[in-house]
């Protein structure tokens, strides 16, 4: 089901009317036609977000927890819709994922030192109001996970969305706001303005009342936010290898790399975007992948007319970003089968569709003489991103070996990507995942200063 302009429209207005006791300002919603003005009014719910107690801010991420989950299907389309990107099956999964599963007051924690001088306190206290940019590939499920932890942290939020995915975005930052006054907190608690632009998203990084910038995106937006003389958190690039070694369960590696791959069509910074797997399994592999997951195995020529499709002169295509592999095939004039998943081959590392970064159902599969070359073949796929990789092996020693020698934020082992993010595996779920600066998946704590509050002399009562 398509969502048109006027039932987005439609939406967003039925939440202004139903918003309640926000101040009057030109914004509406959080959404201004000036960044200053965003900004100035995130600095004055500031100012109250950081006098409420922990109870009060855990209200507000409760209500935005709900609201994600009453509206992931919503939200899903219309990113979807927008972005032509992804499927709208994998989006509410996601939602629902970050509804649940990302850290609230619970993850700020206070650390204390007792003995005969006295006490001491490390508390962790917000920064104030952080700048944060979105990408189009995640943009709704970026916003709602960072003002969750935000919040958390007491902190507002000042959002620069991608252009390509202003509506979605400014559709999430609205929930926010309707969640926060409906708990008895501030309006503005996250803003955006109308129409994001280079000039807007310059602004923020230098205003002086933002001290943090959080970039989720690419390269270059993470060199600006490390550019900007402010503290940055920089979730950049990956482009994660799944290595697979003589002693994995190879039907079990099938699925769950074409599972991890495939998920809202290759999308996730995380997911699986190449395979390295030594010579003695590699066909055995590729056997499972195509016969039980789906997978359409493509020879040269196709190679090369899906490497001009998609890498048009070089560069990324963007229209190619996140479409199903049935689509991707269609492109270069295969009609595959009902059903098709992922598009495979067989292929040396420096294969454009294999070294690039597409997010999209492609995956070269690299073969390896053995393990250890296996691992420096990886290694050089991951380009030194250290944001993720995957491994599929029984060995201890392997799986140790490659995860010192990879030296990634994330490491999964034996399971899909997604795994990572609390999919199907343990750990709390978030969709800034900061390798370059090094906080490694981020959560409320991440957002905040550590203060130290020293008694001295008193307060020991042992």
């Amino acid at each position: 089901m398509a969502i048109s302009e006027a039932l987005v429209q439609d939406i967003v207005s039925q939440i202004v009317r139903e918003m309640s006791g926000a101040p009057a300002s030109s914004g509406q919603n959080g959404i201004f036609a000036d960044m200053n003005e965003a900004i100035e009014a995130a600095k004055q719910s500031s100012a109250i977000v950081r006098r409420m107690s922990m109870e009060q801010r855990e209200k507000i991420v409760a209500n935005i927890r709900r609201k994600t989950r009453e509206n992931a299907e919503t939200l899903a389309r219309m990113g979807v819709e927008e972005t032509k990107m992804g499927n709208v099956p994998h989006k509410i999964l996601k939602h629902k994922l970050l509804a649940d599963k990302t850290p609230g007051t619970e993850d700020i924690i206070t650390t204390a030192w007792s003995g005969d001088k006295g006490l001491t306190l490390i508390e962790m206290g917000p920064f104030g109001v952080i700048g944060a940019i979105a990408p189009c590939t995640n943009p709704s499920e970026t916003i709602l996970c960072n003002s969750i932890g935000m919040i958390a942290a007491g902190n507002t939020v000042v959002f620069c969305p991608h252009p390509a995915a202003v509506k979605t975005s400014q559709f999430a930052i609205a929930l926010v706001n309707q969640a926060s006054v409906e708990a008895g907190g501030p309006d503005n608690v996250a803003v955006s303005v109308t129409k994001p632009t280079m000039d807007a998203s310059a602004i923020m990084m230098k205003h002086p009342d933002i001290p943090l910038i959080a970039a989720t995106g690419g390269p270059g937006v993470v060199t600006a936010v490390l550019s900007s003389g402010k503290r940055g958190i920089g979730a950049g690039a990956g482009n994660p290898p799944a290595l697979v070694d003589e002693t994995a369960d190879l039907r079990k590696a099938a699925k769950d790399i074409v599972d991890g791959c495939t998920f809202d069509n290759n999308l996730p910074c995380i997911a699986e975007k190449e395979v390295v797997a030594v010579e003695s399994i590699l066909e055995e592999l590729m056997y499972y992948m195509e016969r039980e997951q789906g997978c359409y195995v493509i020879d040269e020529a196709q190679q090369r007319a899906l490497t001009d499709v998609v890498l048009s002169k070089g560069e990324l295509n963007r229209k190619c970003v996140g479409r199903d592999a049935k689509t991707l095939l269609g492109m270069i004039g295969v009609d595959a089968p009902e059903g098709t998943r992922c598009i495979i081959f067989k292929g040396e590392k420096e294969h454009p569709l294999i070294a690039t970064e597409l997010m999209m159902p492609i995956l070269g599969v690299v073969p390896a003489a053995d393990f250890e070359v296996a691992v420096d073949i990886a290694v050089w796929l991951e380009h030194g991103n250290r944001h993720s990789a995957h491994i599929h092996s029984k060995n201890v020693d392997h799986i140790t070996f490659y995860a010192k020698a990879i030296d990634t934020a994330i490491l999964v082992k034996n399971a899909p990507s997604y795994a990572a993010l609390g999919f199907g595996g343990e750990g709390f779920c978030t969709f800034t995942i900061a390798s370059r600066t090094g906080e490694g998946l981020t959560s409320a704590s991440t957002f905040t200063k550590r203060r130290r509050c020293v008694m001295s002399e008193s307060l020991c009562i042992r």
